[in-house]
């Protein structure tokens, strides 16, 4: 496996390499992004990955020191899946002295994750788009945990004209049904079991808008009241629109219900969608 730290080498490698598939991440990683990377490698001459912890996306509160960080482990696991190269740039060489430019998203990155975090879906837009402007991949692959980040790319790469087709897939779940994320690494083991209250709840409303719930503040409260039994009080629980990513007023037959919280010092997000799936999803 190729490992390119700097721009010119992956547009040098790029050149002879046929059909790319590119999985960005920040590193820290487990089998969500090994499933990434296997269908990147199945749809495509060559996949590579990028392992960069933005800190763009980051707010001055938030975790970026301390965001797990595992270089070795990580290039190991991609290249037994078979990734053909691997970017791992310095920070200096994504934002190199006097960079300025910044990847505004519109509306839909202002609500949830957005107005918890503010700005950081500018920083995930920008590094996004540097990426891809430097590997210029055929594919991207992108995870439905993330789903607020997913649609994100998805209106800016149409927005901005990019080439690539961005490809949604499913989020992977350990035994205990919790969402796989790096931050899961931070929680402790007591911690570990009260975050299952997330998956739990949004399967309890899953099961709920299956068997005829259709009004998204019964939908919203089965989720809280999963939370509330754990201890959990969450940012936000939405039932919203697809596209908009907008709270759903009226009775709903195809939406996203999303939750954020946090489990001790920890943030985690997960979802599910109801009506539709995630093969199914209309572009932005």
């Amino acid at each position: 496996m190729n490992v390119l730290r700097t721009v010119d080498a992956v547009r040098n490698w790029r050149r002879s390499a046929g059909t790319v598939g590119l999985v960005p991440t920040m590193g820290a990683l487990h089998e969500g992004h090994a499933a990434l990377v296997d269908r990147a490698v199945i749809e495509n001459d060559h996949a590579i990955a990028s392992i960069f912890v933005n800190p763009t996306q980051f707010g001055p509160q938030e975790d970026l020191a301390t965001y797990p960080r595992s270089e070795a482990a990580d290039l190991a696991l991609l290249e037994a899946h078979g990734c053909a190269a691997a970017f791992v740039p310095a920070i200096d060489e994504m934002y190199p002295a006097g960079d300025g430019t910044r990847v505004v998203p519109g509306p839909i990155a202002d609500v949830l994750e957005g107005a918890v975090r503010p700005g950081h879906f500018i920083g995930v837009a920008t590094v996004v788009a540097k990426l891809l402007s430097t590997v210029t991949p055929d594919r991207a692959y992108f995870g439905q945990k993330d789903f607020q980040q997913l649609q994100v790319v998805r209106t800016m790469v149409r927005d901005l004209r990019f080439g690539t087709l961005i490809v949604p897939c499913p989020t992977v779940r350990g035994p205990s049904g919790i969402a796989l994320s790096s931050r899961n690494a931070s929680l402790t083991t007591m911690e570990r079991q009260t975050a299952t209250a997330l998956s739990r709840g949004l399967v309890l409303a899953q099961r709920a808008f299956g068997d005829g719930t259709t009004d998204p503040l019964a939908l919203r409260e089965i989720v809280r009241t999963e939370l509330r039994s754990a201890g959990i009080e969450a940012d936000y629980v939405s039932c919203a629109d697809l596209r908009t990513l907008r709270d759903d007023d009226g009775p709903v037959d195809r939406a996203v219900l999303l939750v954020g919280a946090r489990v001790g010092h920890v943030r985690l997000i997960d979802n599910v969608l109801l009506g539709v799936g995630l093969e199914h999803l209309d572009q932005p």
